[in-house]
């Protein structure tokens, strides 16, 4: 915190990370009073967590840069095809570099317009089919034009991952077949087989295709061998959001614009869910605030074409009670627990909290599960098996938060609950109208994770929905 800081610097001039890092090494900051081989132990953790998230960006900054250097590209230059590939493809949480392959006729006029963006801070290569950039904030992009006869191999390859790639060549080589970016080609006669699509790049090789999603080597091969893949959930099927902040806690938007702003992407319904009284950092309701919202929930209701359900994010406090009574809890349409507090509680400790708060009966759903937040903080210490079987037998429904720098839970954490009879809730996290277009990230992790439609509950209809509550 901010007077840890300040005294960092008075007693040993730390100014930046670096400074941090000589002191640490020195072990100077256990020496400071309030301090102590505990602390020491944190920040070097942090320092980690921190160089290791400047290595990546989060997947909004890189999604939102390729899909506006693909609007220029597109704006000034004829092409046939263009996307981006990568982790970026496979929705990764945090991205490195940005690919992007492209059909085109004439490959110069898109090189042209691709290494002359006002972004653009220096051109590392420029050639007639591949051009490397790096942009003014640090990102580096690659653009490679192809023939269209190769443009579905290169996609499958520059997609990845390299451990799905690498399986997949094993089963072309043994099948006789020769594969790369180019296409898949005859070992024996050297003939090109197929490449245009990644479509016909599986098929060759006796697979479904596999979505981008899967290709981790994390057993989406041997589900498209037994045509066992997935139907994954789609973006499409989203009925509403279930996790959302106003003007009544730390959000910037009024309920009645955040329900506006829900109808007009098609939602059914969402949930109101402003933060409960001790979380005061965020601004959190008293009981008096929260009854009155609730008026304001009914009159904007009124006013607009979509369910508006009674929420709220309510902490789980240190012993594992609720942080608003039942009096208050039973009046309202859903509850979200999440964890705000005590993140150096160990392990037996944070689990007992929240399995003790799976016993209330008005809980819903736990939001956040992990507390973590990307590149920033790990999370509490908590174990996931005997959360996750908690929650199976208390009807307790697991959110995937929407959020970019949380994405909690993350991809793996969701195939593990997934073992479990629990379902999952889709929630932006939104403290502003902009913010409900997150939600396309959260899919991603669901996609990720394995999801179906059946799996999240927010793709159910509103009847469908209240019945479930």
């Amino acid at each position: 915190g901010p007077k840890k800081v300040k005294k960092l610097y008075n007693e040993l001039k730390i100014k930046d990370i670096d400074d941090l890092k000589k002191a640490l090494k020195k072990e100077k900051i256990r020496e400071i009073e309030g301090f102590g081989k505990k602390t020491e132990k944190s920040i070097i953790q942090s320092i980690k967590q921190y160089e290791k998230s400047q290595d990546r960006m989060l997947i909004n900054r890189a999604m939102e840069t390729a899909e506006d250097i693909i609007k220029i590209i597109k704006d000034k230059a004829k092409v046939k095809k263009i996307d981006y590939a990568g982790s970026l493809r496979r929705w990764k949480e945090t991205i490195g570099d940005i690919d992007i392959l492209a059909v085109a006729k004439d490959s110069k006029k898109i090189m042209e317009a691709f290494t002359k963006m006002k972004d653009v801070d220096n051109v590392m290569l420029k050639g007639d089919t591949k051009s490397t950039v790096m942009l003014k904030g640090g990102i580096h992009v690659d653009l490679r034009v192809l023939p269209e006869s190769s443009y579905g191999a290169a996609m499958q390859y520059f997609t990845g991952s390299k451990d799905h790639n690498i399986a997949l060549r094993k089963i072309a080589i043994k099948k006789g077949y020769k594969l790369s970016e180019y296409g898949i080609y005859s070992k024996k006669s050297g003939r090109k087989l197929g490449g245009k699509t990644e479509s016909e790049i599986y098929k060759k090789v006796g697979l479904k295709l596999v979505p981008p999603e899967l290709r981790e080597n994390r057993g989406e091969i041997e589900a498209a061998k037994k045509k066992k893949l997935p139907s994954l959930v789609e973006l499409d099927d989203i009925r509403g959001d279930l996790q959302m902040h106003t003007s009544y806690s730390d959000g910037d938007n009024t309920v009645k614009e955040m329900a506006d702003a829900a109808a007009e992407k098609g939602y059914d319904y969402i949930a109101i869910t402003d933060h409960s009284k001790s979380e005061r950092i965020a601004n959190g309701m008293s009981e008096r605030q929260i009854k009155k919202q609730w008026k304001e929930i009914e009159k904007a209701e009124k006013k607009t074409d979509i369910r508006i359900l009674r929420g709220a994010e309510v902490d789980i406090l240190k012993d594992g009670s609720l942080d608003y009574p039942d009096k208050i809890l039973k009046e309202l349409d859903i509850v979200l627990g999440a964890v705000h507090s005590g993140f150096k509680s160990s392990e037996k400790e944070t689990t007992d909290r929240i399995k003790k708060a799976f016993e209330n009966k008005h809980l819903t759903i736990l939001a956040h599960p992990t507390g973590r937040m990307i590149g920033k903080r790990v999370g509490y210490k908590v174990n996931l098996d005997k959360m996750y079987e908690a929650a199976e037998d208390n009807g307790i429904i697991l959110e995937i938060n929407a959020d970019p720098a949380r994405l909690d839970l993350n991809d793996s954490h969701i195939i593990n609950a997934k073992e479990y009879k629990v379902k999952f809730s889709l929630g932006t996290d939104a403290h502003s109208t902009s913010g409900l277009d997150n939600m396309r990230y959260g899919v991603g992790q669901a996609r990720r994770g394995w999801l179906e439609k059946k799996d999240v509950i927010n793709t159910k209809t509103w009847k469908q929905l209240q019945k479930l509550l």
